[in-house]
């Protein structure tokens, strides 16, 4: 049997050259050529023959355990490229006025106390702050093993209900936030075209004092095909921000490309977990009753503070298991 024989559709010279596969060809290789010498011995040696055919199977042998080894590696290595472990949150402060804002912060420190609990990068692109406090709305960049199945679910409208410290009434208000998770994919199924985009550089803003930059370090993009515009200031050169405002850009344009394409599926991907889309209420923050509640798998959960301290697993684990058999598209 000839070498390609053994691997159908899979280059040899990828198998000879991948450090993960390359010492297991060479004893493929070594094999080969060992069934090659047995087979003209006993052409040659009919006294011979016997125990040339009793090694030819003993190589034979082996070589089918070698060959199923490099395609489990293959196998792996596929899985492992099909991983998301890159992703972009974006959080933004809705209904509610100043205290909508005041919870997008909570929502966003919420996230990052668990990031940091579970070694995950976590690292702001963006910010734009409200006169009050809080976030009218900000960009983070999340990194992790697997970080997209971890926050997938966190897209949607969450609420929270309760007494802002400026509320002299005692009346409970309600304002909500909306979360957006757009996973960093390896091949990004939109191509860009730099002709298509706008480029502005601004200074970066900050708190004051040091915090602000003297040059114009931030980079917004505009992609005028769509109108999507990025901005990214968490870099100290103009260089670095642009490019983490591409890829962030590429992104929102996957995932505009991805809501589009699976618009008219939307009812057969219904499930427990809902569609997924930023618009629909997902969960309720209810500080007076010390619960939190999501709505799309009808559970709850108390202890608020500690919640909002980072200590969502339980929340995290619920929705997992409640989308188990589902279909999630990556």
């Amino acid at each position: 049997m000839k070498t390609e024989e053994y691997f159908p559709d899979i280059d040899i010279n990828d198998l000879r050259s991948n450090p993960k596969t390359q010492y297991l060809m060479v004893e493929f290789d070594r094999l080969i050529s060992s069934i090659e010498e047995s087979k003209l011995l006993a052409e040659s040696d009919p006294d011979m023959a016997d125990m040339a055919s009793e090694e030819i199977k003993a190589f034979e042998q082996t070589i089918s355990q070698i060959v199923d080894n490099i395609k489990d590696i293959l196998k792996k290595e596929e899985e492992e490229a099909e991983e998301i472990n890159e992703v972009i949150m974006e959080i933004r402060a809705g209904a509610g006025g100043a205290e909508s804002a005041l919870f997008a912060m909570n929502l966003k420190e919420m996230y990052e106390k668990y990031a940091l609990m579970h070694n995950y990068g976590f690292v702001v692109s963006d910010e734009s702050l409200s006169e009050l406090g809080g976030y009218k709305e900000v960009v983070v960049e999340i990194k992790g093993k697997n970080v997209y199945d971890v926050f997938r679910f966190e897209t949607g409208v969450h609420r929270i209900q309760r007494i802002p410290a400026t509320e002299k009434q005692g009346r409970v208000h309600t304002s909500t936030a909306s979360v957006a998770i757009m996973p960093i994919r390896k091949t990004q199924s939109i191509v860009i075209n730099p002709a298509d985009i706008d480029v502005e550089t601004c200074r970066s803003g900050g708190a004051g004092g040091q915090n602000v930059n003297k040059v114009e370090t931030a980079v917004r993009l505009i992609h005028r095909p769509t109108g999507l515009a990025v901005r990214c200031q968490s870099e100290r050169t103009q260089g670095r921000n642009k490019e983490k405002a591409m890829m962030i850009l590429e992104s929102r344009l996957n995932e505009l490309h991805f809501e589009r394409e699976h618009k008219k599926e939307a009812d057969e991907r219904r499930s427990q977990i809902g569609t997924g889309d930023r618009s629909e209420k997902i969960r309720t923050y209810n500080v007076l009753q010390d619960r939190v509640t999501d709505h799309r798998i009808k559970e709850s959960w108390h202890g608020i503070e500690k919640i909002f301290a980072g200590y969502i697993d339980p929340i995290f684990e619920a929705l997992q298991k409640g989308n188990e058999g589902e279909p999630v598209a990556e």
